[in-house]
C-alpha cells in the first residue's frame, strides 16, 4: 500500500511531528524551513494533506500546485490566509483547530485583569529597571466584590466567568445568542441589556470578529461606563475602537486596559504603548507550551484522519468538486446560507427552531440546503466553532429543533427555498429564489413580497 504524504508547511510542536512520524501509513515531509516558493512548486505537488500556520498562504499559487491535496489543516483558529472558496472548488477540505488554545486565552485574560488592578508590570519595572523601592506608589484594588461584565459567553468567556467567581467577583454575562440558562448554570448572572455590562467595574470581551462586533466598544459606549473602569481584550483586535480606547485612557475615564490584540499587527508603534495605564502583550493568547502541544497534536490527528478519509474534524467548507455538484444548485446553497445569516442578524436572540421548506427541483437537495442554512444562522454567534460537518450536531447540542419540508410548487417560481427562524424573541421567515444562472434574491420577508 502506498504511503499517504503529509506536508508540514510551518513550524509546529514536536508532539505533532511525532504522531505523524510514528504512523506507518504516513510519509511525513517537514518543510517548515523551506523557502516558500520551493515549498509550493516542489513539495506541495507531492502532498495528500498539508498542515499550515500563518506563515503559509493557501492562495491561488498554492492551489495551482496542490494537485493531490485532499485537505488543508490550519494549525490554529484563524483562516484569513486560506482561500476557502478556492479550496472548495478544487474539492479540498479546510479544517482548523479552534479549541486547542482555550485555556491559554482564558488564563491570559485573568493575567491581564490582575496586572491591571494591581499595576503589576509598573511596580515590577520600577523596582527591577529603575531600582526604586516605593511601595506607596503602587496601591491597587482587589477583584473581590468587583462587578465583572463578560461580553460573549462561549468557550472562553464562560471559563473566564468561572475563574472570576473563584475570586469572589460579581459576574454578569451578555451574549444575545445563548440561552440565559448557560450563564445561570455557572452561577453567573445574565443580562440582555448591553448597558448593564457598561456599568461594570471591569469589562472583558470574548466575541468573534465580524461586522457586528468590530468597534462595538466606542466613544458612545465608553461615555456610559463608570469612572475608573478597567477594560480587557484578549480576543480579537478591533473589537474596541482603538481611538476611543486611547481617548478614554488619556482622560482617566478608563483607569486601566489590558490588551493582547490590536487591529493591525505587529503594533510596535501603537500610541497605546506610550501610556502608563495599559498592560500590553504581543498577541500571546495561544502562547503556552500546553496550547502549542494541543494545537500540534490535534492538527496531526486531523491530518491523519483526513488522509485516510475517515473524518474531517472542524471542516470549514463543503468541498464538493465542480463535476459532483449540479450547476443550478450552487447559487441556492449560497443564497440560503446568506438568508440564514440575515435572519440571525435580524433577530439577535437565542435560537429555538429552524425550519427549511423547499419547492421544485432543489427539494432533492434539502439536506444540503438545511446544512447551509444552519451554518449561516449559527455562524452569527459561534463563528469558528460551527462548520458544514458539525452544524446539525451543534444545533442539536444547543437544543435547537431542525425541521425540513418539501412542498408542491405553487409559488410560480421554478425553485424556491424558505428559512423560518424562531428565537426566544420573535419568528422570521425569508423566502428566496435564483434568477437567471446565479442571481440569488430574497423574494419574501414574513409574508411580504
Amino acid at each position: 500500500m502506498s504511503l499517504l504524504t503529509v506536508v508540514v508547511c510551518d513550524h509546529i510542536h514536536q508532539s505533532g511531528l511525532d504522531i505523524l512520524e510514528n504512523d506507518a501509513e504516513i510519509n511525513l515531509i517537514n518543510a517548515a524551513d523551506e523557502p516558500k516558493d520551493t515549498l509550493v512548486t516542489d513539495i506541495i505537488p507531492q502532498a495528500d494533506i498539508a498542515i499550515t500556520r500563518s506563515s503559509t498562504d493557501v492562495d491561488q499559487f498554492f492551489l495551482d500546485h496542490a494537485h493531490k491535496v485532499k485537505a488543508i489543516v490550519r494549525a490554529g483558529v484563524g483562516v484569513d490566509n486560506v482561500d476557502i472558496d478556492g479550496c472548495s472548488k478544487k474539492g479540498i477540505v479546510v479544517m482548523n483547530v479552534p479549541t486547542a488554545n482555550t485555556i491559554a486565552a482564558v488564563e491570559l485574560t485573568m493575567t491581564h485583569m490582575l496586572s491591571c488592578v494591581r499595576q503589576f508590570p509598573y511596580a515590577h519595572n520600577n523596582l527591577k529597571l529603575d531600582r526604586v523601592w516605593r511601595r506607596q506608589d503602587w496601591y491597587g484594588t482587589e477583584l473581590k466584590d468587583k462587578k465583572l461584565g463578560i461580553i460573549g459567553f462561549g468557550n472562553i468567556g464562560s471559563r473566564v466567568g468561572k475563574r472570576a467567581k473563584a475570586f469572589e467577583m460579581d459576574v454578569i454575562a451578555y451574549d444575545p445568542y445563548i440561552d440565559s440558562s448557560k450563564a445561570t448554570d455557572y452561577d453567573i448572572g445574565y443580562t440582555s441589556s448591553f448597558d448593564d455590562i457598561l456599568a461594570c467595574d471591569i469589562i472583558t470581551i470574548h466575541t468573534p470578529k465580524n461586522e457586528e462586533t468590530i468597534g462595538m466598544i466606542g466613544s458612545e459606549e465608553i461615555a456610559k461606563m463608570k469612572e475608573g473602569v478597567v477594560l480587557i481584550n484578549c480576543a480579537r483586535g478591533g473589537l474596541y475602537n482603538e481611538e476611543a480606547l486611547l481617548e478614554g485612557l488619556q482622560s482617566g475615564k478608563i483607569a486601566m486596559a489590558g490588551i493582547d490584540v490590536f487591529n493591525k499587527e505587529p503594533a510596535t508603534d501603537h500610541p497605546l504603548l506610550d501610556l502608563d495605564n495599559v498592560t500590553v502583550t504581543p498577541h500571546l493568547g495561544a502562547n503556552t507550551k500546553e496550547s502549542q502541544r494541543n494545537i500540534a497534536t490535534q492538527a496531526a490527528e486531523n491530518a491523519i484522519a483526513a488522509a485516510r478519509g475517515v473524518a474531517y474534524p472542524n471542516a470549514l467548507n463543503l468541498p464538493i468538486k465542480e463535476s459532483e455538484l449540479p450547476e443550478f444548485l450552487k447559487p441556492y446553497l449560497e443564497l440560503i446560507q446568506k438568508m440564514g445569516h440575515m435572519s440571525a442578524q435580524a433577530t439577535k436572540s437565542p435560537v429555538k427552531s429552524i425550519k427549511i421548506t423547499t419547492e421544485g427541483k432543489v427539494s432533492e437537495y434539502i439536506d444540503s440546503l438545511t446544512t447551509f442554512a444552519t451554518v449561516g444562522i449559527l455562524k452569527e454567534s459561534l463563528e469558528d466553532s460551527v462548520n458544514y460537518v458539525n452544524a446539525e450536531f451543534v444545533a442539536d447540542e444547543r437544543g435547537i429543533k431542525l425541521d425540513k419540508e418539501t412542498v408542491a410548487n405553487h409559488s410560480g417560481f421554478e425553485n424556491r427555498v424558505t428559512v423560518k427562524l424562531t428565537t426566544q424573541k420573535k419568528t422570521m421567515t425569508l423566502s428566496g429564489t435564483v434568477f437567471g444562472e446565479n442571481a440569488g434574491r430574497i423574494i419574501e420577508i414574513d409574508g411580504h413580497q
